[in-house]
């Protein structure tokens, strides 16, 4: 049973999620991150960053097990993803193989497949990854593999999209889009099925990778949810809350692409150019490894997921809603050029 534990970028989304779990099942937590919110349930706060070693060893120091969840933004520099996300994971799992911890969860992306053409993706599809956040993914998970053959216990988990109360990033444009009574956009048909992920069912996962055997989760684990359709249905699903009697509107694929990686190239646009080609073609893992090993078993669809994000949304009063310019995936995201759109919809 865990004690301790220490949640590196403990006040993003899956970091309060978990840090909330985790103090309802009655264990201590320790929280890594540069702030942190006022009513939070952790049993210790260490403000500081994932890439100073002072910090990582501070609040490592006596836990059972680090889960280790901070990370970049594709939106971020390339400098700044490969900081962060190469040279944060380097110094958490250096300080934990020195205090003797015996297990770290890490937390890496489904992005490490690049844009992969089989469908559904396993595990053992090579890493391709196509940006710079994709690349500093893989490259950590190369740490994670260098150091479990000396000897440490990391298990990798590969999250899709993950959603639900707490999340906006680029979902903030759907639901606004949505309660304002506008139609929203879909490249093509919008017929490609694209899998997503609630927190909660995330927090399963991370929790079961902490608490099993060596032996059965010392590995990399696709995370998922089972039941999605396609983006078309997920998007009108946030419509028909809204009761504005609004429908997705298809555009055509080409000039659409052609539009939105020219606005990514001049950054005015969030819709950076991964996401671009992801929204064009079935986007989807396979969770068959976790679903055998650790018994991990989705709670929620795509749309329960979706709907819980939006719902959450809703109930923030206007003038209490984050405003951000998107540096976590806590915050809204600016539209940028999209803004201007709007009318057309």
């Amino acid at each position: 049973m865990l004690r301790r534990v220490l949640v590196t970028g403990s006040s993003g989304m899956l970091g309060t999620a978990l840090v909330e779990r985790l103090a309802r099942d009655g264990c201590e937590t320790v929280g890594l991150d540069l702030v942190h919110p006022a009513g939070s349930p952790l049993s210790r706060q260490v403000r500081g960053d994932v890439r100073d070693p002072d910090a990582v060893r501070g609040a490592a120091r006596g836990v059972d097990l680090v889960v280790h969840s901070a990370s970049a933004l594709p939106s971020y520099s390339a400098a700044q993803i490969d900081s962060i996300v190469v040279g944060g994971t380097r110094t958490v799992l250096t300080e934990a193989r020195r205090l003797g911890i015996p297990r770290v969860v890490h937390l890496s992306t489904g992005s490490v497949y690049g844009l992969p053409t089989l469908v559904p993706t396993p595990e053992t599809h090579p890493r391709q990854p196509v940006d710079a956040y994709g690349r500093a993914k893989a490259r950590a998970e190369e740490l994670a593999e260098e150091f479990r053959a000396d000897g440490m216990v990391v298990p990798v988990l590969r999250p899709k999209t993950f959603v639900g109360p707490g999340r906006l990033g680029i979902f903030s444009m759907l639901f606004e889009w949505a309660e304002e009574g506008r139609n929203f956009p879909v490249l093509g048909s919008g017929d490609n099925r694209n899998q997503m992920l609630d927190v909660e069912d995330l927090v399963d996962a991370v929790l079961r990778a902490g608490a099993l055997p060596d032996d059965v989760v010392n590995t990399e684990f696709n995370v998922g949810a089972a039941e999605f359709g396609t983006l078309r249905e997920d998007f009108q699903a946030v419509l028909d809350a809204a009761s504005r009697g609004r429908r997705v509107v298809s555009l055509p694929m080409r000039p659409a692409v052609a539009a939105l990686e020219l606005l990514a190239r001049a950054g005015v646009s969030p819709v950076y150019r991964r996401l671009i080609h992801k929204l064009c073609a079935d986007s989807y893992m396979d969770i068959r490894r976790i679903r055998d090993r650790l018994g991990f078993t989705p709670r929620y669809s795509n749309r329960e997921a979706i709907l819980r994000s939006f719902e959450w949304w809703r109930q923030q009063p206007k003038d209490a809603r984050p405003s951000a310019a998107g540096r976590t995936s806590r915050d809204p995201w600016r539209q940028g050029a999209l803004a201007l759109a709007k009318a057309a919809f």
